[in-house]
């Protein structure tokens, strides 16, 4: 797998890095707390390599049926990512992290009243959707790391690289629900084109 060089004119994608994803939150991913602690390693030790860092959030508010008491947790889930909540902001470790950088430079919210997986889905707070918002800044290639693998960093991925970015998976600073899906989703990834970087920072898995 290759090593991390950074090219000009890339951005940082954290994807969904909130507690409600963590271990104690409302739909826990195990490895959840590790890949915040990772992410925020990491950004200490690259964040002057990227020409921007963007971070994703759920922020749900009433998003219909995907919310649902009987979830099947495939199309509808438990409660989660809801705003205004603690739990909804991002993660401490991550949070601290980005505070003593400087902040993200874009923060994109997703899924107010809908479904909305893919950073892709969400706009910034003034309303510009993220692949926008990524063509006025003149990137070109994005790395893609945070929660769930298999899920939201999966889609999000798939998304960059249908918007003509080049992406690349940080695949230590992610985890999926489960090893099964993890699978899954990086064979999808792979052949939509991205490619997958060890860091170097994360979990060894």
């Amino acid at each position: 797998m290759p090593t991390l060089p950074i090219a000009p004119s890339t951005a940082l994608i954290i994807v969904d890095v909130q507690p409600t994803f963590c271990e104690g939150g409302e739909l826990p991913v195990e490895g959840g707390n590790e890949v915040a602690a990772a992410v925020a390693a990491y950004l200490h030790a690259s964040r002057p390599d990227y020409e921007l860092v963007v971070t994703t959030q759920d922020r749900h508010i009433d998003p219909g049926a995907h919310f649902s008491d009987a979830p099947d947790f495939v199309d509808s889930w438990p409660a989660h990512g809801v705003a205004g909540t603690e739990n909804a902001e991002i993660h401490p470790a991550t949070a601290e992290a980005l505070a003593t950088l400087g902040g993200a430079d874009l923060t994109i919210h997703k899924g107010a009243y809908a479904a909305a997986y893919s950073g892709f889905d969400g706009t910034d707070q003034a309303g510009t959707p993220l692949a926008e918002a990524l063509r006025e800044r003149g990137v070109e290639a994005v790395d893609v790391c945070g929660i769930a693998e298999s899920h939201c960093v999966k889609e999000t991925v798939l998304d960059a690289v249908r918007a003509g970015l080049r992406t690349r998976l940080l695949v230590d600073l992610t985890v999926p629900v489960t090893a099964e899906l993890g699978a899954a989703a990086r064979a999808e990834m792979r052949s939509a084109g991205a490619e997958e970087i060890r860091t170097g920072h994360g979990l060894d898995r």
